[in-house]
């Protein structure tokens, strides 16, 4: 049978490391959470929520799936927002999606399957409609890479249409909603230009990200590898 001890004592001096700098930080996190950001991402082992922007545990409230998908049926998903918005009162929603996705090329290619393919359908739904812009890349990698950029700007939609949020803006709440896509071969988040932080802006933000999605180069400012 299979153990996995190497993974406890990983956790013992991860948590003894912290107590070490600062011996009250389990006893004040255990009593209160109180994050600012919740960020909704992919699934992928390499997009690590906490480590990618430097916050510790109870900073940062994390929903993730496969292609950082915001479906208006998904009451997981729906779950979280309403206990970020509602409970938590966070501040700033960051959607965030990843050059390189596994689930983006495999929605754009045709290549899932089983539950997956089902699952991904939300995302060929975001290929579909941008089908144009999609085909005028000249490579496969553009075309992903693109794709990841217009699924984020998507789910940033579809959380700025649910009926979580609209009613904390109705009601006044200071929330935000961001789009990131993370760069996998350095590190590095890029800023979608999305900042939408009441429901008469979000439909112009979109379009004027979308137009400068169209126009932009792909892999700008980015290092090829």
């Amino acid at each position: 049978m299979p153990h996995l001890q190497h993974l406890l004592e990983k956790n013992r001096a991860w948590a003894d490391g912290i107590k070490a700098g600062d011996p009250k930080f389990f006893e004040r996190l255990k009593n209160q959470q109180a994050p600012e950001y919740l960020w909704i991402g992919c699934a992928d082992s390499r997009v690590p929520a906490n480590q990618i922007v430097d916050l510790m545990p109870g900073e940062l409230f994390v929903h993730r799936n496969v292609a950082n998908v915001v479906v208006h049926t998904d009451f997981n998903c729906l779950s979280v927002l309403q206990f970020a918005i509602d409970v938590l009162k966070v501040k700033h929603i960051m959607v965030v999606g990843h050059y390189g996705c596994g689930g983006v090329r495999a929605a754009l290619l045709n290549e899932g399957f089983g539950l997956i393919s089902n699952w991904l359908r939300h995302v060929q739904d975001v290929r579909d409609r941008h089908q144009s812009v999609l085909d005028a890349l000249p490579t496969v990698e553009d075309r992903v890479d693109r794709l990841c950029e217009l699924n984020v700007l998507e789910q940033v939609a579809h959380v700025c249409q649910n009926n979580i949020l609209l009613e904390a803006w109705r009601r006044g709440q200071p929330l935000t909603v961001h789009g990131f896509v993370y760069d996998v071969a350095d590190g590095l988040l890029r800023d979608m230009g999305l900042a939408i932080t009441g429901e008469e802006e979000r439909e112009k933000v979109r379009q004027k990200n979308l137009q400068a999605l169209v126009e932009r180069p792909v892999r700008s400012g980015r290092q090829k590898t």
